[in-house]
């Protein structure tokens, strides 16, 4: 049985639940906050209009290698949360759970991924490697939410 493996970050920002929610509502700020490097670009036709059973398609260079992705949402439950799957991509599973909570007029985003590795067991070996890339990935995505939309705050 493939290990799932679990990452879990989180960031406050000076802004109301609507206002946060509302940017992750609109796909293309995805493109706004994926690091450079991974050259990632939005297949899917613009707008998207987001709700459950929304798929979604995406390529991207992962490692140096092209790759499509493609998410489908499997929860909107806006503004609180959402979820998306990956359906087709480099990973056996792949699960990123959104949970937006607001207090004091400060809203605090959750990201979750549960996610596997392709082929076990040899695909473990990249774990570390795997597990780094993210937290690099979302430290970008921290900064690039934080400059979108508290540029001025």
């Amino acid at each position: 049985m493939a290990n799932k493996h679990r990452f879990k970050t989180s960031m406050t920002l000076p802004l109301g639940i609507k206002e946060t929610f509302d940017f992750f509502a609109d796909a293309s700020n995805l493109e706004r906050i994926t690091p450079p490097e991974l050259c990632f670009h939005i297949l899917t036709p613009q707008p998207v209009e987001i709700a459950e059973g929304t798929e979604i398609d995406y390529r991207l260079r992962l490692y140096g290698v092209p790759l499509n992705w493609r998410s489908r949402i499997t929860n909107w439950s806006p503004p609180h949360r959402f979820v998306d799957e990956q359906i087709q991509g480099p990973y056996r599973l792949w699960v990123h759970i959104h949970r937006f909570h607001e207090q004091n007029g400060n809203t605090t985003i959750i990201d979750e991924v549960w996610y596997q590795l392709p082929l076990w067991p040899l695909g473990e070996v990249v774990y570390p490697l795997v597990s780094g890339q993210l937290q690099r990935i979302f430290r970008f995505r921290k900064q690039a939410i934080w400059d979108a939309l508290c540029g001025e705050c």
